[in-house]
């Protein structure tokens, strides 16, 4: 009843980062360097994988969904942030943090699934590499793209559902730079007990189902890396999974240090340092390690600035050929409007 006399929230604050005055410019160009870096590095590898047909295996079409969803993760939380470096009043509309909490969750749950559909590509490769393309088929790949993306929609809208339907009646202020579920709980005019305990059962499966999926596959793969007889061979299979395991080591890490521990050593300001990391630095962090790491993609790149440069070389002797025919022409014209004037 107290519920149906108070002001309901239409707006959140945001206390954001806390940083020393003399540090706002070079902590925004920081970011926005980040952030850029993210959005066109990862473009270009979508790009990259579309146009070279060497790029066109299963492992890479994971690899352009994996770069869709850290474009699409670092836009939910990056512009809004970079703003409000030079903002006083740091605001959001309560529909807008509704928003922002969904596609947050959505690509997070998203991306620790994807990450176990590249295991099992990974799997497929080193340990039955003979029948790699009929098990990885067309078809399959579908599936293992479309089921992160419908398990990542299912979580998200669990836990944004679940906290927006709260009253939120008292202050406003979140403190943290972007709506996260833990801050927001912190608002709540009413027992969030059940809310807690739902972000962590269901954010634990999430990691937790997704994290044992890849540490299944990696223990078959270890398996089959150690029948290898040769060290040269060894180290080639290992080679195909090490910018995998690093992509994973750190997002789970993170990602269970925030969402997966106990109460007793919780802090909303140790979680906004954290979260820098992972909104900001591991879109970037997976970018680097499956592209400066990756001599196939470092070899698809040349190629296409090969093919460039010939392309535009091509167009430079064209236009050349077309321009001397144009003076050859003209050459003729005054030469023959010379003869008819005498």
């Amino acid at each position: 009843m107290a519920n149906e006399s108070c002001t309901w929230v239409t707006e959140f604050i945001f206390l954001g980062l806390e940083y020393y005055p003399q540090l706002q410019v070079i902590l925004f160009v920081l970011f926005l360097f980040f952030y850029l870096f993210t959005m066109m590095g990862n473009l270009g590898m979508i790009i990259l994988i579309r146009i070279d047909a060497c790029l066109h295996s299963p492992m890479y079409f994971f690899l352009s969904h994996l770069s869709f969803v850290d474009i699409s993760f670092s836009s939910v939380v990056g512009p809004k942030m970079l703003r409000e470096f030079f903002q006083e009043r740091k605001t959001i509309s309560f529909l807008g943090c509704a928003l922002q909490q969904w596609f947050f969750g959505f690509f997070v749950a998203t991306e620790c699934f994807l990450l176990a559909s590249m295991a099992y590509d990974r799997y497929a490769a080193i340990c039955n590499p003979l029948l790699y393309s009929v098990a990885m088929s067309q078809r399959l790949c579908v599936q293992l793209v479309v089921g992160p993306y419908t398990i990542g929609f299912m979580n998200t809208m669990t836990h944004t559902t679940a906290t927006f339907r709260l009253p939120f009646c008292g202050p406003n202020i979140i403190n943290h730079f972007f709506c996260d579920i833990s801050p927001l709980l912190s608002l709540v005019c009413a027992d969030t007990s059940l809310n807690k305990l739902l972000v962590f059962i269901v954010a634990g499966a999430v990691g937790v189902f997704s994290g044992l999926t890849i540490l299944v596959f990696y223990i078959y793969i270890l398996m089959a890396i150690l029948r290898i007889r040769s060290a040269e061979g060894r180290k080639k299979a290992f080679s195909t999974c090490s910018s995998h395991l690093t992509a994973v080591a750190i997002l789970y890490g993170t990602l269970f240090f925030i969402y997966v521990r106990p109460g007793a050593i919780f802090s909303l300001d140790l979680n906004k340092v954290v979260s820098v990391f992972y909104t900001a630095v591991i879109p970037m962090l997976n970018l680097v390690i499956y592209s400066l790491r990756n001599k196939e993609v470092k070899d698809a790149f040349h190629r296409t600035i090969a093919k460039r440069k010939f392309c535009i070389k091509n167009q430079i002797l064209l236009q050349e050929r077309k321009w001397n025919k144009f003076l050859i022409s003209f050459h003729e014209f005054i030469k023959l409007y010379t003869v008819v004037e005498f």
